[in-house]
């Protein structure tokens, strides 16, 4: 006796597991591609891109701030009303490599008594001038001088007259019943001095120029 066998269906086509293969006609699924190397370098290249901006952009502020512009943060209150504790302004670092300084000037210096402390005060007495206080007022060459900026008028303290040297400056805050400045230290030696501040850029109500 002989096994059923399909007419002209060979047996082999009925082993176990065997699928359905493609179509006449048809290729076999792709799977997934190579990696396309070609796009690595673009994308290497575009990383280092920004480092380089990102660092010259960092070198360039670091630039400015040591050569043309520098921001400072106020944390005394020694120069209210014109500057107020939290202000922040902007120094001229070349103002003094074209002129000298002159009374009237905002300028901030590292502190001659506290070192790393920077200090900011105004200019108002230069070389050669005779510098004294007394009843409550500033005298420079003798004459009493009108000083509209100032907190209070008035104000506590004695400075017999002193002539400045060279390259030296005298300056006081205007806030001068609470500001420990040239009455207490002397003059300061131009060479000390970071910057003259030009505006106050922050906060925005109290943007102004100085």
């Amino acid at each position: 006796m002989t096994d059923d066998v399909p007419a002209g269906r060979p047996p082999e086509a009925e082993s176990a597991g065997a699928g359905p293969g493609p179509a006449a006609g048809e290729s076999p699924a792709a799977g997934p591609g190579p990696v396309d190397e070609r796009k690595r370098p673009g994308f290497i290249r575009t990383i280092v891109e920004i480092v380089v901006i990102v660092a010259a952009a960092f070198a360039l502020a670091l630039l400015v701030q040591a050569f043309l512009v520098k921001p400072f943060t106020i944390h005394q209150v020694s120069m209210r009303p014109t500057l107020e504790e939290g202000d922040r302004v902007l120094l001229s670092r070349i103002t003094y490599h074209f002129r000298e300084p002159a009374r009237g000037d905002v300028v901030v210096f590292h502190s001659p008594i506290n070192a790393g402390e920077d200090l900011v005060k105004r200019v108002v007495g230069t070389p050669g001038d005779r510098i004294s206080v007394g009843d409550g007022r500033l005298y420079v060459n003798g004459v009493a001088q009108s000083e509209p900026y100032l907190l209070e008028p008035d104000f506590a303290g004695e400075f017999p007259e002193t002539v400045i040297p060279d390259g030296e400056v005298f300056v006081m805050g205007d806030n001068r019943n609470n500001s420990g400045d040239s009455r207490l230290f002397g003059p300061i030696a131009q060479s000390s001095i970071i910057g003259t501040a030009f505006c106050v850029y922050w906060p925005f109500g109290h943007w102004k120029g100085l």
